[in-house]
């Protein structure tokens, strides 16, 4: 049984939200995000950069978190940042080239997340935790959901078309050419709907925003220990989601390139190669893969494509089956000598929609000896599994929608 519930969301009037929401932080590049501050007084980048406003780039830790709240209070207080009287669902749309996104934003529950009604298919880094839990207990917001996703549901699907009908309180087109509308659901039978229609889904899998969700618990845990009149209610017992059936979520591969053979010459690293696949040279044709277990291989000049050999690997479970799995078990391990492929120096990833011969660019510049592409990884296999306890490598998927920050914020 998930817990959605509604709430009151601080966000910008309709007639600045094109100015105020802007993409994640780490995608900008300094100069970019130098240009976005200069030009934009209205950015929430100003708010998640406040060292900026004294000239000084290198403020961090929780002083900088302190000021980022200073920040936050100032869009309030310059009437940038309101808050919703009502509590409400928000059915929120994005339409890009390619594609079309559309769910509802909510506030789901910390207790579903210890309960494992939220699952979660990657590790999370001790370190990052700790620092966003922080950085969450000094702002007391939250400006970019998690990503969760669930199986389509028609009763769901209906109550977005009859909103997606009306005029949406936020409709604009940022720079890259993207579509954004929102919709605030404040009628009671639909939020009724909403609720008692979730509470029948028996899990929501996180696809972006491991670190999000899990500071989020976190916090909560920390904030239930310090309130005496601890009831379970307060806001600090959820954190804000968006809500994505299941058909509309996106998955890319990432592309993995390495830096040596680990003391391999190219013939020598393709003769251990051989245990494990059967081994085609393309030449300079770029080989992308078809099925699963078949893999694309750049190196020394040509491509090749992989096929494993089912009879010198050993299924033992649903994530031995996974592509990036094999990889790391037939070559990055015991070839490469890759043991860490989080933290080890020599990998490196690269998400793979749009550059389908970056595998070829990046190895012929000489930064890297050898590059692997794959196919995506599907959502049933995501959700087999995470079903079986199971964790998935790093960097195996790379899942759209990429959310931006400040359309609407979650205080606590």
């Amino acid at each position: 049984m998930a817990i959605v519930k509604p709430f009151k969301a601080v966000r910008a009037h309709r007639d600045k939200v094109a100015l105020v929401s802007s993409k994640s932080r780490e995608i900008y590049s300094p100069e970019n995000l130098n240009a976005k501050l200069a030009f934009n007084p209205y950015t929430f980048l100003h708010v998640i950069n406040p060292g900026y406003k004294y000239h000084k780039q290198d403020i961090s830790g929780e002083l900088r978190f302190k000021l980022v709240h200073n920040r936050y209070l100032e869009f309030k207080e310059s009437n940038i940042f309101t808050q919703d009287e009502t509590p409400a669902f928000y059915i929120y749309q994005k339409i890009t080239a390619t594609n079309s996104f559309c769910g509802i934003i909510s506030a789901t529950s910390v207790e579903d997340y210890h309960n494992n009604v939220i699952k979660k298919h990657e590790g999370t880094l001790k370190q990052r935790e700790v620092l966003f839990e922080t950085y969450l207990k000094n702002t007391g917001f939250n400006a970019e959901p998690v990503l969760l996703t669930y199986p389509d549901n028609d009763v769901i699907t209906n109550i977005i078309k009859k909103h997606q009908e009306t005029r949406a309180e936020f409709e604009f087109i940022t720079t890259d050419k993207e579509s954004h509308f929102l919709w605030i659901v404040t009628n009671q039978e639909d939020i009724d709907t909403i609720t008692e229609t979730f509470k029948e889904v028996d899990t929501l899998y996180i696809a972006d925003g491991h670190h999000r969700s899990t500071s989020s618990c976190m916090l909560a845990q920390n904030l239930a220990e310090e309130n005496p009149n601890h009831t379970g209610n307060e806001d600090y017992n959820f954190f804000m989601s968006y809500l994505l059936p299941e058909s509309q979520l996106s998955i890319y591969e990432f592309n993995r390139f390495i830096k040596d053979l680990n003391g391999l010459t190219p013939d020598e690293f393709l003769i251990e190669l051989d245990t494990y696949f059967r081994i085609e040279n393309r030449g300079q044709e770029l080989y992308k893969p078809s099925k699963k277990h078949h893999f694309s291989m750049y190196l020394n000049g040509e491509f090749y494509s992989l096929y494993l050999r089912k009879t010198s690997y050993e299924f033992t479970d649903v994530l031995s089956e996974l592509d990036a799995q094999v990889l790391y078990q037939t070559i990055l391990k015991p070839i490469l000598g890759i043991v860490d492929i989080r933290n080890d120096s020599k990998i490196m990833y690269s998400q793979n929609k749009s550059d389908s011969l970056e595998l070829k660019t990046k190895v012929d510049t000489g930064d890297f000896k050898v590059s692997f592409g794959m196919l995506p990884t599907s959502i049933n296999e995501l959700k087999s599994i995470v079903d079986e306890g199971l964790l998935m490598p790093p960097k195996t998927t790379y899942i759209e929608p990429k959310l931006r920050s400040a359309l609407t914020i979650y205080e606590f």
